[in-house]
């Protein structure tokens, strides 16, 4: 059983911060593909980021250089550092897991991944 609960949310104006976690309820987090996906209103869900066992990191070319993907294994958490935010980054955000893995290089942008949080809101004004 994997359970998925982000924090971190909330609103900011364009060019601001917010960082969001995810706090992992699962064994054997540490072979898990773990990622950041986000639905806007009225838009398709979008792979923003995700991050391998080993912690290497791949994302969306429309975040890539603003936002910023880590784990903590200890601590069985998952970040997404969001800077120079645009009223276009407003979605939902949500906390995905995939696993566990038999090794890395198999966690891919756009998997299907089988486990999700309930998401948290970002919205940014301009």
């Amino acid at each position: 059983q994997v359970q998925l609960v982000e924090f971190g949310g909330g609103s900011v104006q364009a060019g601001g911060s917010l960082q969001l976690l995810c706090a992992a309820s699962v064994y054997a987090y540490n072979r898990y593909c773990m990622g950041w996906f986000r639905q806007a209103p009225g838009k398709e869900r979008e792979a923003v980021a995700i991050i391998d066992i080993d912690g290497s990191a791949s994302y969306a070319d429309s975040v890539k250089g603003r936002f910023t993907t880590s784990r903590d294994n200890a601590k069985n958490t998952l970040y997404l550092q969001m800077d120079s935010l645009k009223p276009e980054d407003t979605a939902m955000y949500y906390c995905v897991a995939r696993g566990p893995l038999t090794g890395r290089g198999l966690c891919r942008l756009n998997d299907n991944f089988g486990y999700r949080g309930q998401g948290t809101q970002v919205t940014v004004s301009s």
